[in-house]
């Protein structure tokens, strides 16, 4: 059967430099200073908090992995200076974020503001179809695969250098063409490409970034601090762009999701923060536990064990006490899918209602006390 449908052709898009932009949050105004009273917590929130403290201390003593797994409004709440703190006494040793979590984190470091207006913008055909935006990620994921770099490692790079350093469209064919075996063969075809079609000269290519300190991934990057992006395709604005390719952004994250189940694999004794990721987090987790228990057991190891998961989130959980297995339908908590994924990793959940800001904020006094 002839198929009538025909895809769109994205190299036609009409994108814009997001000076034009009507960007709705400020770094300036949103970042929370970690030396500031936080916001109070009730009985239940400070008890959870607490006990997640002491998990860390506990894991970071141990030398178990410190997990925090969180989405992109963590950020936008101003929390950047905070896991900055954290990544520097090593009471954070690996993060995860969405594509958002990435999109958002750069254009506060280049551009010091972000987020739009999604009605307006998607009935004008402007939503996400901003120049530098696309542009920077997918350079940054180019040019960090070279190196072997993931998503994550990649953009964070990029962001500290102020930008990369690409080589020439003749040394790459040529790599291309002595060994088309090799790992890196797709990573420099791409960039090629992308060189080519939208005549992007090879050696520095700069872009200041002036609000570094308010970018988690940068921090991380600076830190050493394994930092894993576990995107969607189409999810994303950097979709939204003639430059998209979704072979670079499948690439860098594959390479972080094998990254992830390295921390996952050191886990035994440890801590792992859900906060405010209630899709990308608990899905990326199962299937990477399962991969890490699967090697393991090859290797004559035990699943991951003794491990505890706390997951924060703005929903009523209901009042219930997760440690008594799955609550019954008749619960609000039932149909939190996220904490029915954690509670069955084989490890100790715990569910907080919580803003998300308020409880990185309040958890990273609680370890800095004396």
């Amino acid at each position: 059967m002839p198929m009538n449908t025909r895809p769109l052709d994205l190299k036609r898009l009409k994108v814009l430099p997001l000076a034009q932009r009507a960007s709705l949050t400020r770094a300036d105004d949103i970042l929370i200073q970690p030396d500031a009273a936080p916001k109070p917590l009730n009985a239940l929130q400070e008890a959870l908090t607490s006990a997640c403290a002491a998990r860390i201390r506990a894991a970071q003593a141990r030398g178990a992995s410190i997990m925090l797994i969180y989405g992109a409004h963590l950020l936008r709440n101003g929390a950047a200076l905070i896991l900055e703190r954290m990544m520097a006494q090593g009471w954070v040793t690996h993060l995860a974020t969405n594509g958002a979590g990435t999109i958002h984190d750069w254009e506060y470091a280049w551009f010091g503001a972000s987020t739009e207006s999604v009605e307006m913008n998607v009935a004008s055909g402007t939503f996400g179809t901003w120049h530098e935006t696309s542009t920077a990620i997918h350079l940054a994921l180019m040019a960090g695969a070279l190196d072997g770099l993931g998503y994550g490692q990649a953009l964070g790079r990029f962001i500290c250098d102020d930008g990369a350093t690409l080589p020439t469209t003749a040394a790459l064919a040529a790599a291309i063409a002595a060994e088309p075996g090799h790992r890196l063969t797709p990573a420099r075809s791409d960039l090629l490409r992308a060189m080519t079609e939208f005549a992007i000269p090879p050696g520095p290519y700069r872009m200041e970034h002036r609000w570094k300190h308010a970018s988690i991934v940068a921090s991380a990057w600076r830190h050493g601090v394994p930092l894993t992006v576990h995107p969607g395709i189409g999810y994303d604005i950097i979709a939204n762009h003639p430059m998209f390719n979704g072979g670079v952004i499948g690439r860098a994250a594959e390479w972080d999701f094998a990254l992830f189940g390295g921390a996952l694999d050191g886990l035994d004794g440890g801590v792992a923060m859900s906060v405010g990721s209630a899709i990308m987090g608990p899905q990326v987790f199962e299937k990477s536990a399962s991969c890490v228990n699967n090697l393991r057991l090859q290797d004559g190891r035990g699943p991951v064990h003794d491990h505890a998961i706390f997951v924060v989130d703005l929903q009523d959980g209901g009042g219930w006490d997760w440690e008594k297995g799955e609550p019954p339908k008749t619960n609000p908590a039932y149909y939190l899918r996220f904490c029915k994924s954690y509670s069955r990793m084989n490890g100790a959940m715990q569910y907080l209602q919580c803003d998300n800001a308020a409880f990185m904020h309040n958890l990273y006094r609680k370890l800095a006390a004396p």
